[in-house]
């Protein structure tokens, strides 16, 4: 699905004390409300209206008489009105945050804790969706629907330098980039891959064995600098120096548009940026509809490499006075039959029992294998500043552009997310 996932980096105007309002984050009080209000963003209202009403009206069978209010928000919006709301007493009941926006809310207290075990498939919940609705041991949110990363390489360059099938191997990958870049020559991105995106580069961390962060008694620890992040961090700067011939301070904001232009033959990205790349206001080629190939990432460790997961997650506002009802409306929103809506809508699934049903059909097999070995941020309270900061991005940066070497940036990476990362 076409979309980004913002960090949540702080919450203008909340009041300090907004964690000792509403229930206490039992969910267990407001179930004789007579109205609950649902904010989700555009992509429910926009691609699945009717999963929204299905929720709905198993929630007013149980309940007659209530009235369900829908507000949809635009991603770059919701977070301001969201914000602005919460030092109010008029918060909406439900509300959709993109999975990567939760922990600096759920630091500052702004979502009452849910019981997991009153909502359906929680015991299966994929790894870094569960991750995202986690803070301290405790549960803030609901998984809603995940994002995988995929490659996608276009089928007619590689049929050019004899290639038939795409790789099952990160050494047949490697193989088969030489040979494209080989045949294509120039400034050719047989692999166009932004320096500067972290969401990649992390992936070969955690491929091997390396980490951003590790927690250890209560406290956060840069890893950047260890022997296995610096071994994913020095393949990651391989790639880039071999098949990466553009702007070397580029990030991945645009990477769908450079790829319609024709000049790059794979990316390895978020799965709506191939399709986007094909659209016809995107490819200047005119050929990318038809030649377009999603691919499971092979990692150098000889297993599929770890993606990023993104998606969305639903929360409760601890102010909320009718988080009960609210939990209601989740759950049947996100539970058994919910998630059938939403695979049919092209969705992945927010558990591993449903994702494991995808992992055969053609139509969904390499998004749902991609997904099933996944990472996600660390759930620590100064995270938000590590984003803001973008301590990652200047390292990539500056690894990528040969102005440090891998030891030397990831080094001075660690000590600038240690200054931060254990801060509220």
């Amino acid at each position: 699905m076409k979309r980004k996932l913002i960090a949540a980096i702080g919450i203008a105007g909340m009041m300090v004390s907004i964690a000792a309002c509403g229930d206490g984050g039992s969910t267990s009080g407001g179930s004789d409300a007579k109205e609950l209000t649902v904010w989700l963003t555009v992509d429910a209202q926009n691609n699945w209206p009717g999963l929204v009403k299905a929720a709905d009206d198993a929630v007013t069978k149980k309940h007659p008489g209530l009235k369900i209010k829908h507000e949809y928000y635009g991603w770059p919006d919701k977070n301001t009105k969201l914000d602005a709301v919460l030092a109010t007493d008029k918060v909406p009941d439900v509300v959709e945050m993109g999975n990567s926006e939760m922990l600096g809310y759920m630091v500052k207290g702004a979502f009452a804790e849910v019981d997991p075990a009153k909502f359906d498939n929680s015991g299966q919940w994929l790894d870094g969706l569960k991750t995202s609705v986690t803070y301290e041991g405790k549960t803030y949110g609901v998984p809603y629907y995940a994002g995988g990363r995929v490659a996608n390489w276009r089928k007619d360059i590689a049929a050019s330098a004899g290639i038939k099938t795409p790789p099952k191997t990160y050494k047949e990958l490697t193989a088969d980039l030489d040979k494209i870049q080989k045949k294509q020559g120039g400034t050719f991105n047989a692999w166009y891959q932004p320096t500067r995106d972290w969401y990649a580069a992390m992936s070969f961390v955690y491929d091997a064995g390396g980490s951003i962060a590790k927690e250890e008694g209560g406290q956060w620890k840069a890893n950047l600098s260890s022997p296995e992040s610096v071994k994913g961090l020095t393949e990651f700067k391989k790639v880039v120096d071999t098949y990466m011939h553009g702007d070397k301070t580029k990030d991945e904001s645009d990477r769908y548009i450079v790829y319609g232009q024709g000049k790059s033959a794979m990316i390895f990205a978020a799965a709506w940026e191939g399709a986007t790349a094909a659209d016809p206001k995107n490819d200047k080629t005119g050929k990318l509809k038809d030649n377009l190939e999603n691919f499971v990432m092979p990692g150098p460790s000889g297993k599929n490499i770890p993606v990023f997961l993104g998606g969305s997650d639903l929360a409760i506002p601890v102010k909320s006075d009718a988080q009960a009802l609210a939990a209601e409306w989740i759950n049947a929103f996100t539970g058994s039959e919910g998630q059938k809506g939403l695979i049919a809508k092209g969705n992945l699934p927010n558990n591993k029992t449903d994702l494991a049903t995808l992992k055969h059909d053609p139509a969904t097999a390499v998004p749902a294998n991609a997904a099933e070995s996944n990472w996600f941020v660390p759930m620590a309270p100064g995270w938000g500043q590590v984003e803001k900061a973008q301590i990652l991005q200047t390292m990539l940066q500056d690894i990528g552009t040969g102005k440090k070497s891998v030891e030397a940036a990831a080094k001075d990476a660690d000590a600038a997310i240690d200054k931060v990362i254990n801060t509220k």
